[in-house]
């Protein structure tokens, strides 16, 4: 007998709140490093921060992966295929990209020509460290809620009694997230990009060969609304969608984390 499975749920709900709780203790772990950021000594402090930022991003990645191993597992126990497979855990990102990431956070902080600053530029440095802070978080959440995300796909990609994936997203997601949501598992195998932002806390729930697809009561809301306000407006559906969340979406609106 076919199983269903739906991106809402006990499951998807409890793998969501494990992600997000695992967020919470990275983001107290990452603010604890700003005492590497001396702003004496900007240039040379700025890479010894990164490193231990580089540290605690990998310990974090490898459990988000480990999350995500445990609950495609589950996914594919419940639906009861037959055979074994072992979920390919995905590595934490190359130390380039998490470089590259935390610069980019930065790069309000150092001193510009007045002519050439920006506003963001032009506040007094312990705002400017603050604010660069703060988008590190984002970077670090991302990068660890990413490698857990990379683990389901790579299953469903790798395991043949998989045939696709569909986004999970919170009550409290962005407008994208819940349009992407609303179209359920459309994703197929040789499907690689999650197009995750940052602070996005969706996750990937597998759907396995002969399994039957119900979409959770808010994913068949966001799709009413879609269908209702925005399909068929070239160019402007986000737009529309995200207009028409605010006036009628019985659901929260984003919260931070």
């Amino acid at each position: 007998m076919a199983t269903t499975v739906s991106d809402g749920g006990r499951d998807p709900d409890r793998y969501r709140s494990a992600q997000r709780g695992l967020t919470r203790l990275l983001v107290r772990d990452v603010r604890g490093l700003r005492r590497f950021m001396i702003s004496s000594r900007l240039r040379t402090s700025v890479p010894d921060w990164i490193a231990a930022m580089q540290a605690v991003i990998d310990q974090y990645a490898r459990t988000s992966a480990a999350l995500g191993a445990e609950f495609y597992d589950g996914q594919r126990e419940a639906a009861g295929v037959a055979g074994t497979f072992t979920v390919p855990v995905a590595d934490p990102p190359p130390d380039g990209q998490t470089e590259s990431g935390l610069r980019w956070a930065m790069k309000d902080v150092w001193e510009r020509e007045p002519e050439q600053a920006t506003e963001a530029q032009q506040q007094p440095l312990a705002m400017r460290l603050e604010q660069a802070a703060k988008k590190a978080e984002l970077v670090a959440q991302k990068l660890v809620a990413d490698t857990g995300r990379a683990t389901v796909i790579a299953a469903v990609q790798q395991d043949r009694q998989a045939s696709a994936w569909a986004r999970s997203a919170a009550l409290g997601a962005c407008a994208f997230c819940k349009l992407i949501a609303s179209r359920g598992p459309v994703f197929k195998q040789d499907t690689v990009r999650f197009e995750a932002h940052d602070g996005c806390h969706c996750g990937v729930v597998p759907v396995f060969a002969g399994q039957r697809f119900e979409a959770s009561p808010q994913a068949k809301e966001w799709a009413r609304l879609y269908q209702e306000y925005a399909a068929g407006h070239s160019g402007s559906q986000l737009a529309r969608f995200r207009r028409a969340l605010a006036e009628h979406d019985s659901n929260p609106l984003p919260g931070a984390f």
